[in-house]
């Protein structure tokens, strides 16, 4: 491989997720989201059932989303706003759904999304690219995921959203990992 240790372990490190307010509304190149999408599908998964599903929401496509997110508000005449809004404030989205197997439980297939996930944001960091994984009652919602395409047993785990950071590249801080490991041997 032609990747070092060290330079895998900075690209670990370096990556980071980015509120919406920190990602700016610009056009971005679809062939870094095919890149991104190409490293979140090389995630593992246990049987090699790959239970991620990916729609990608860009441009003009991303109205339909939004139509999507408003009716999910249900009547919530401020929410709705705030969900019409978003959805310009990134310039990719992306879906994150799990279609998951009759061979494995289905924390196995969520642990598996959680991995290709993390593929991507690990891509789009080293595309200098801001991303965050953004899920809660209305990105999750069955309106969206039917909307979207996703039906039972498929499930709607939320949104990649995808676009240059407003700013600097935060950093960030880890607490000691003698804190949180046990060391047993002989």
């Amino acid at each position: 491989m032609s990747i070092t240790t060290a330079d895998l372990l900075t690209a670990l490190r370096q990556r980071r997720s980015f509120g919406l307010r920190n990602v700016l509304p610009d056009p971005i190149d679809l062939n870094d989201i095919a890149l991104i999408l190409e490293a979140a599908n090389w995630a593992p998964s246990h049987g090699n059932t790959e239970p991620w599903r990916f729609t990608v929401y860009s441009g003009e496509a991303r109205r339909g989303l939004g139509a999507a997110f408003v009716a999910a508000a249900q009547g919530d005449a401020k929410a709705e706003v705030k969900q019409r809004d978003k959805i310009w404030m990134a310039p990719v989205w992306i879906s994150i759904g799990m279609l998951p197997s009759a061979i494995n439980p289905e924390w196995e297939e969520l642990v598996a999304v959680g991995c290709a996930i993390q593929n991507a944001q690990l891509m789009a960091s080293q595309l200098g690219l801001a991303s965050k994984w953004s899920s809660g009652a209305i990105g999750t919602h069955d309106l969206v995921a039917k909307f979207i395409g996703l039906e039972p047993p498929a499930k709607l785990l939320g949104f990649l959203y995808v676009g240059k950071p407003a700013g600097e590249w935060p950093s960030s801080t880890r607490r000691p990992l003698a804190d949180k490991v046990r060391w047993v041997s002989e």
